[in-house]
């Protein structure tokens, strides 16, 4: 595992990307792994994941210190891509799939104590619930009753989905306690 993520952290495979410095965490200890999408411009210049307000309220989701969310052995964070790929029209460009293609397989492999796996986003949806491709983002959290045991999605905590937030009151209602009971389920 070491050599693999020594490798990524000098990836300079895309040519998209302006700046490479590839943002992880995993260790082949990992208990959840946390499959989002890319690092924002912030976390690409901390070089620390989730290192903003979307890691904030992810933590918070998750009822997770910042001590246990950086602690490699719990906790693996795996964007669809490691850099951040830019700013677009509406936001941050999405990862590019050169990073996945390169990359992902090699690390699920190492990753053998992953006992829940918390998807965020359309991107990490395509790849860890194909079976939801054809469904929105909101579709397949709100179906997390159904979700596979140890597989399951949240909306992106970014700030930027606020509104989303107000008017789907269920999300933390219903939701959030849950995560947080399974997150702790697996921790204990």
């Amino acid at each position: 595992m070491q050599a693999l993520l020594r490798e990524i952290r000098q990836c300079q495979r895309c040519p998209l990307v302006d700046g490479h410095r590839p943002v992880l965490q995993c260790s082949p200890n990992s208990l959840i792994l946390i499959a989002g999408q890319a690092p924002g411009s912030k976390v690409h210049a901390s070089g620390i994941p989730f290192d903003d307000a979307s890691g904030d309220r992810l933590r918070d989701w998750l009822s997770l210190s910042r001590q246990q969310f950086y602690d490699p052995d719990l906790i693996a964070l795996l964007p669809m891509a490691f850099c951040y790929p830019g700013k677009g029209t509406s936001g941050d460009l999405p990862p590019p799939p050169l990073c996945a293609q390169s990359w992902r397989a090699g690390v699920m492999e190492q990753l053998q104590n992953i006992q829940l796996t918390v998807v965020i986003g359309r991107y990490a949806i395509d790849w860890h619930m194909p079976h939801y491709r054809r469904h929105t983002v909101t579709q397949v959290v709100q179906d997390w009753r159904n979700h596979p045991p140890h597989t399951t999605a949240l909306v992106h905590p970014s700030p930027r989905n606020n509104i989303w937030m107000r008017r789907n009151p269920w999300f933390a209602d219903e939701r959030v306690p849950e995560i947080r009971k399974r997150v702790q389920q697996v921790l204990r």
